[in-house]
């Protein structure tokens, strides 16, 4: 595995914990079925955003606001 791929991994456990952090009856199996399954990783995996070099709390901004609105903003 190379370093992009463990940061993007890394990344996603972060958004997962961050879901958690502000819902804490949801499970991680959740929190990861609902990042896994949202736009936001879409783009996190896609290479031309590098949205995994960003902080994992910029990056989750966008996961919150596409739960909140349907959409990325």
């Amino acid at each position: 595995m190379n370093e992009q791929e463990q940061m993007k991994l890394d990344m996603v456990k972060n958004l997962a914990l961050l879901l958690i952090d502000n819902d804490s009856n949801l499970s991680m199996e959740d929190a990861l079925a609902t990042v896994l399954n949202s736009d936001t990783y879409t783009r996190l995996m896609r290479d031309s955003t590098r949205l995994y070099y960003q902080s994992p709390r910029y990056v989750y901004s966008f996961l919150e606001s596409e739960l909140k609105t349907g959409s990325i903003k």
